[in-house]
């Protein structure tokens, strides 16, 4: 069974200003989780909590992350999308963690209201 994405801030925007082959293979990644798959170049996004995954993909000479949270009720909510563009050190900038800390728990109020609805 297919699961839902429900996309949180702008991170459907961002992803569609990639470029379209980085949009294609990372579209892939997203369907074969949605198939309940998991992806080779996904890994578990540390900081955040458990449940939250980043994939990363290098295109074209670039970096691009997407950060999804999959252990969180019955759909995949797609926390954010950017490029990676530090020329040192493999960290994860500190505005980005704190984006995706704050959608996080987002898509945990979103979760418990649509688990509520459906119990209903």
């Amino acid at each position: 069974m297919l699961r839902p994405v429900v996309w949180l801030g702008d991170s459907r925007k961002i992803l569609r200003d990639f470029p379209d082959g980085a949009q294609k293979l990372l579209g892939d990644e997203l369907q074969l989780i949605q198939f309940g798959g998991m992806p080779k170049d996904a890994k578990p996004f540390k900081g955040v909590g458990s449940g939250v995954l980043e994939i990363a993909l290098r295109y074209a000479s670039d970096a691009y992350r997407v950060v999804l949270a999959l252990q969180i009720g019955r759909r995949i909510y797609f926390l954010h999308a950017f490029q990676k563009k530090s020329k040192k050190g493999i960290a994860t900038p500190k505005r980005d963690v704190d984006l995706i800390r704050k959608r996080c728990a987002e898509a945990k109020e979103l979760a418990h209201e649509y688990e509520k609805t459906k119990s209903n």
